[in-house]
């Protein structure tokens, strides 16, 4: 099985549909559910029967939607980018100080310990999956992955901005140093089944930020 396929044959993929309530509510539910089975079992491994199945929707109802299975997986990507983004926003806001990023760190690793250090990045693991077989995705994730480096950029720029990081730091280097770190550091826990290599990478890396305090 191919990581994406298509649509049944007889025509191109609908154009969007303009969702009432009801309408969005469904959708929402199918890209939830897609998302969810896409975490434990990968996107080759997601089918559209099963997607269909585990959210009690018709085959109809999700090509209603989404042309195909690429259109549901690019919906996924957008959603496990931001449920991750909001699960962190409040931390994210207010990256100020070295504090506020072990802070931020130590809220990953509880989320880490909560799941059995099991299934890894949910962005990340997509990325891994589909980088290299899918070109016209990888540019939804490096989408995906701009948006989150961007708040710990903007965390780093206020650093900078209320003295304490140098004025020479590169906060554009330094915030993908941290995204590396914390996708290194979450697949590391995934495969070893614990917190500790998550906690190597951040240290390391907010190690590093450090080198640049005033």
């Amino acid at each position: 099985m191919t990581p994406v396929d298509t649509a049944p044959a007889g025509g191109a993929p609908p154009a969007a549909p303009r969702l009432t309530a009801a309408g969005r509510r469904t959708r929402d539910r199918i890209v939830r559910t897609a998302a969810d089975l896409m975490f434990r079992k990968g996107v080759a491994g997601t089918s559209i029967p099963d997607v269909q199945q585990a959210a009690s929707v018709s085959a109809s109802q999700i090509y209603h939607y989404f042309g195909d299975k690429s259109e549901l997986v690019r919906a996924v990507i957008r959603h496990q980018l931001e449920r991750t983004l909001d699960g962190q926003r409040p931390l994210l806001e207010r990256l100020d100080s070295i504090e506020a990023l072990r802070a931020w760190c130590a809220a990953a690793v509880e989320v880490q310990e909560q799941r059995g250090c099991t299934g890894g990045c949910a962005v990340g693991s997509l990325a891994s999956e589909l980088a290299e077989s899918c070109e016209a995705m990888r540019g939804d994730l490096v989408a995906a992955f701009d948006r989150w480096e961007a708040p710990i950029r903007d965390g780093l720029r206020r650093m900078r901005q209320n003295g304490t990081l140098t004025a020479e730091a590169d906060v554009d280097r330094l915030a993908t140093a941290m995204l590396a770190a914390i996708q290194g550091g979450l697949l590391l826990t995934q495969v070893r089944r614990s917190t500790e290599p998550f906690r190597a990478a951040t240290d390391a890396a907010i190690g590093y930020i450090e080198t640049f305090t005033a």
